[in-house]
């Protein structure tokens, strides 16, 4: 099932209550929430007593993607905050199988995070650990960016590793995803696509993330 996936990096945080009810009225299932702490990434964003306020006010699920230098420092507090799903990047983490297995131990599913230029070879051996993969479509640290093409072809690899080894983790795209190009998107092998400026910067949220769940069925229609 394809998942539209809303993340706040572009909500309006005065109105982060009535923002997330918008995309809630709106089918929605997950939430995502970028964790950036100015090191591993060239910006600051939220920490934990952000994600627990959050918790308080939806039930949705709250997907916390750890753009942070030594995640295993951070996941207890993002766990007893109440993330539902912690992705954490393969390029900050020494031990990648600990911290993995540290998420899931927590009671959260387990994702592993790729920038642009990181191949897929460097997660193989840790794939059967993992609910999902997200794949970076753009360098992060900023929303608003222009997805890189190239991505779309390693989702297309990516989804292939999965069925030969006949697991089935979700894969994630987050960056430059917008109306114009969701279809393409999806037809690439994505299942759960993270949206920010495309949702939050229109006129109403509620209303494109419903165009996009419809461009989704249709895209999945013809994906091979």
């Amino acid at each position: 099932m394809i998942e539209i996936v809303p993340s706040i990096l572009s909500a309006h945080f005065a109105r982060l209550h009535e923002e997330i009810a918008q995309v809630e009225k709106a089918g929605v299932r997950l939430v995502h929430i970028d964790v950036m702490d100015g090191h591993f990434v060239p910006n600051i964003t939220v920490g934990p007593p952000v994600v627990a306020s959050i918790r308080k006010i939806t039930q949705l699920k709250l997907d916390v993607h750890l753009m942070v230098s030594e995640p295993d420092k951070f996941i207890p507090a993002f766990l007893k905050a109440g993330a539902d799903h912690i992705s954490v990047h393969q390029e900050a983490c020494v031990h990648l199988d600990r911290t993995l297995n540290s998420i899931r131990e927590g009671g959260a599913g387990a994702g592993v995070v790729l920038n642009p230029a990181t191949p897929l070879g460097t997660i193989e051996e840790v794939l059967e650990l993992v609910d999902h993969v997200l794949l970076m479509s753009v360098n992060p640290g900023f929303g608003g960016q222009r997805l890189i093409p190239s991505v779309l072809r390693k989702a297309s690899r990516l989804r292939a590793m999965r069925n030969e080894l006949g697991l089935d983790f979700a894969i994630e795209v987050d960056g430059g995803v917008n109306l114009d190009n969701l279809a393409m998107v999806i037809r690439a092998g994505f299942d759960w696509i993270v949206a920010g400026s495309a949702v939050f910067d229109s006129p109403d949220p509620a209303a494109t993330v419903g165009r996009m769940q419809q461009i989704a069925r249709e895209a999945t229609l013809v994906r091979v």
